[in-house]
């Protein structure tokens, strides 16, 4: 596959997760993944089940969740993206109830592709800061109570 080609699969990626397609995932993940990274929500399986299981989860919480690429580059098998999440936190997410608010995170994602398949990713998102902060559930101020947030 040339540089573009995995260019091309990122984007699809990105674009069925957004249209919640998570059927889709084995067709751009192999079933041997290696997750370099711990996924953005502790206690999820490793893996292709894990990335599933996390979009799923984000998913539900956030249905009208949609990603912008700001920086798709590719270098041999290798694909990075900078990215941001948008959503409207509408369903419950982690035991926190919907509270209306949007939220969003960003992240940088590097991809290792083998015969058109995603095999090694590592992903560096901004969890507690995008999310946890805006939903009200960490505080922002040293000595602030984020329950009166």
């Amino acid at each position: 596959m040339t540089t573009e080609d995995n260019k091309r699969l990122v984007r699809r990626l990105y674009e069925e997760t957004d249209k919640q397609n998570f059927d889709a995932m084995d067709e751009f993940f192999s079933a041997e993944l290696i997750d370099h990274d711990p996924p953005p929500i502790p206690g999820l399986k490793p893996g292709l089940e894990g990335i599933k299981q996390a979009f799923k989860v984000f998913a539900t919480a956030f249905p009208d969740g949609a990603h912008v690429i700001h920086d798709l580059i590719a270098e041999g098998d290798r694909v990075v993206v900078r990215v941001s999440g948008t959503g409207t936190h509408t369903g419950e997410f982690k035991g926190i109830p919907p509270s209306g608010k949007p939220v969003e995170m960003a992240g940088i994602v590097i991809y290792r592709i083998e015969r058109g398949k995603i095999v090694e990713r590592w992903a560096q998102h901004n969890f507690l800061g995008f999310v946890m902060q805006q939903l009200g559930v960490i505080s922002t101020q040293r000595g602030e109570n984020p329950s009166h947030a």
